[in-house]
């Protein structure tokens, strides 16, 4: 992506992507202090919360979580299915933009009738009906989206996830400039142009990779941007039995493959169906590379950021308004009050 260039700079969705790296910067990495001390807090979490506002954020802070051995037990599931959980005993997070995904709401209002003391939301919108029915809110920097496609919404809401479990571990939230400056290079790194082309001719692309939320929503973000059909393959699932269905056309793209597994991938998804397989990797790899800086315990972040970037250099060579999918919505199911 190139912000000098009007190609891409007229979508409303690139300059919001472009705006991550200095939301990164400003964010405030004491964020999460007062919900960690809140009355009725506990170490069990529940993350929850309608698309992107749950896949990345959410799904993040578990791997995480599981990867630091934390003692905290964090869950996440749609708000419409977390109606039919007991979260007494849970601190629970909503996550909507709007802060009037209707499911959410209808969770939380759900909460306040039982009298739960410990539900949080996190909105760009300060008075929104989620605001409203919280036992306290987060209001996020990063302001209103414009774009259907939401980008630096659900990276703020997972560095606030990030500053939450650090803060109930009792360790401090790293400087995040660094973090910042290789999003931005993320964002910016020149993709091949025979990697575009591939993807763009692509009748179906599949996302592979660990269960971070990045590979999830970036299939999620396939559909929203590059009007394709896309599927989520977790770990190494894209081995065990798709590959029947697979087809030549379509193409598989890994975001940092497990190295061990490599030749397997290739000798199934290259060799056995004959489709491409192209990576998102910090170290080159057997595939077609594009290749992202090291970020330690935040790479997760600058997976993202690569992957918005080779969708928006697919949907620009497919020429789509990035801005404008037919069918898809803001806010995919609002609530109407009154």
């Amino acid at each position: 992506m190139n912000l000098t260039n009007p190609d891409y700079s007229r979508y409303k969705l690139v300059r919001e992507m472009m705006q991550t790296p200095d939301i990164i910067r400003r964010f405030d990495p004491q964020a999460a202090e007062e919900f960690a001390s809140a009355p009725g807090a506990s170490g069990r979490l529940f993350l929850t919360g309608e698309g992107s506002s749950r896949i990345f954020p959410a799904k993040r802070a578990m791997y995480d979580a599981l990867k630091s051995g934390d003692a905290l037990a964090i869950a996440t599931d749609g708000a419409t299915q977390a109606l039919e959980y007991d979260l007494s005993d849970y601190t629970v997070f909503g996550a909507s933009n709007s802060g009037k995904t209707k499911e959410v709401v209808r969770l939380f209002q759900k909460l306040k009738s039982s009298g739960h003391k410990a539900f949080f939301a996190l909105t760009a919108y300060k008075d929104s009906p989620l605001d409203r029915l919280a036992c306290a809110t987060h209001v996020l920097i990063s302001g209103r989206e414009e774009a259907v496609a939401a980008t630096k919404t659900v990276v703020e809401q997972a560095l606030f996830y990030d500053s939450l479990l650090r803060k109930l571990r009792g360790r401090p939230m790293a400087s995040l400039k660094d973090l910042a400056d290789k999003v931005e290079e993320a964002l910016t790194v020149k993709i091949d142009p025979e990697v575009v082309s591939k993807a763009r001719n692509a009748s179906m692309i599949y996302f592979a990779g660990r269960n971070t939320g990045v590979a999830e929503e970036l299939t999620l973000k396939t559909n929203e941007i590059t009007r394709k059909k896309a599927d989520f393959l977790e770990g190494t699932y894209a081995v065990h039995g798709i590959e029947e269905v697979m087809s030549p056309g379509e193409l598989v793209v890994v975001v940092e493959p497990f190295e061990s597994e490599e030749e397997k991938f290739r000798q199934c998804l290259v060799d056995g169906v004959g489709l491409a397989v192209i990576a998102i990797s910090t170290r080159n790899t057997s595939f077609p590379t594009v290749k992202i800086p090291e970020a330690g315990d935040y790479r997760s972040y600058v997976e993202i950021a690569a992957g918005w970037n080779l969708l928006v250099e697919i949907g620009i060579a497919l020429g789509i308004d990035l801005d404008k999918p037919e069918r898809a919505r803001k806010v995919g199911n609002i609530y109407q009050e009154g």
